[in-house]
């Protein structure tokens, strides 16, 4: 195992996905206890609810940016995967950015148990840049086929816990990937 793969996991079981699950399932409770919120239903409960699930995605988003700039940089520069990814990570930063502003003009309404309007649209314009992102990330996975090892018949047992001896890692890289030592384009 390399030292790296202890913050972006192994072949075939990247950490940077499961940790998306984590920062959109929070910032997209948070967007939807905004709206709640800002329609009446359960007005004060949702409003510190919206704020600390704001917090909290911004919490796990350090993780999450982490392990996703650490893949990104293993992608060619120039190549299709690496200008989607590109894509995908400024869009990502642009909406954490506008998270951290609603969560900084927002705390004032936290305090008083409501959602501004400023911050509630800030909230949605994260959410509507957040929604952008992830669906460049999918893109990045499921289009380009990054960090998918691709091995549909390989016997479970051996899936869940693939080694660099023992699957496809140690064959030609993934299309704009480069391995280790090797060098960047661009």
């Amino acid at each position: 195992m390399k030292p790296t793969e202890l913050v972006t996991g192994l072949p075939g079981h990247p950490t940077h996905p499961p940790l998306t699950d984590v920062t959109i399932g929070l910032y997209t409770g948070a967007a939807a206890f905004a709206v709640l919120s800002a329609l009446g239903v359960a007005e004060q409960n949702l409003a510190v609810a919206w704020w600390l699930a704001l917090l909290a995605a911004l919490v796990a988003t350090v993780p999450t940016a982490v392990t996703g700039l650490l893949d990104w940089l293993k992608i060619t520069r120039g190549t299709p995967l690496w200008r989607t990814a590109t894509a995908h990570l400024l869009a990502m930063v642009t909406a954490t950015v506008v998270f951290l502003v609603a969560a900084i003009v927002g705390h004032g309404g936290y305090v008083d148990r409501e959602v501004t309007t400023g911050a509630l649209l800030l909230t949605l314009a994260g959410f509507a840049l957040l929604t952008l992102g992830g669906w460049l990330g999918g893109t990045v996975v499921f289009v380009h086929g990054m960090r998918v090892l691709g091995e549909k018949d390989r016997p479970t047992a051996d899936a869940v816990r693939p080694d660099a001896t023992n699957n496809s890692a140690g064959g030609a890289p993934q299309q704009g990937l480069t391995r280790a030592g090797e060098g960047r384009h661009g």
